[in-house]
């Protein structure tokens, strides 16, 4: 490290002004690749919900045929049937979208570390500047 005494004060100015520069161009790359991670997250997220919400719309579609044929053939076998699976496409498709919503809820999308270092790096050049 460079004798401080014998640097004039416009260098350590200069240097400080490249530090900072630095500095604020490595808190953009946390930036970036935190706000990546979190829209990573979000995309799976909303891939369940989004697939819980086809399977409870097709459920719906099939509670309509149920009460179709329930209309047109009173015959037990095939409402029974169709009933069965409009459970069960209801059943799968609601369990994934709650999946899906409850691990939403849990994630955090706020960039915490980028905030964090950025209050430090303000914190510090106010330091270095008085």
């Amino acid at each position: 490290m460079d004798n401080l005494s014998n640097r004039s004060l416009g260098e350590l100015f200069g240097d400080l002004g490249h530090d900072v520069a630095r500095l604020v161009r490595k808190e953009i790359e946390l930036a970036r690749v935190e706000i990546s991670g979190i829209a990573s997250i979000f995309a799976r997220r909303a891939a369940f919900i989004a697939i819980g919400a086809v399977l409870c719309l097709a459920g719906g579609l099939s509670l309509l045929a149920t009460a179709t044929l329930a209309g047109i053939a009173m015959g037990l076998s095939p409402l029974e049937a169709s009933a069965l699976v409009t459970v069960v496409v209801l059943a799968i498709g609601g369990l994934l979208v709650w999946r899906g919503l409850a691990a939403l809820r849990q994630d955090t999308l706020v960039p915490t570390e980028t905030i964090k270092t950025m209050k430090d790096t303000a914190e510090w050049a106010r330091l270095q500047a008085s």
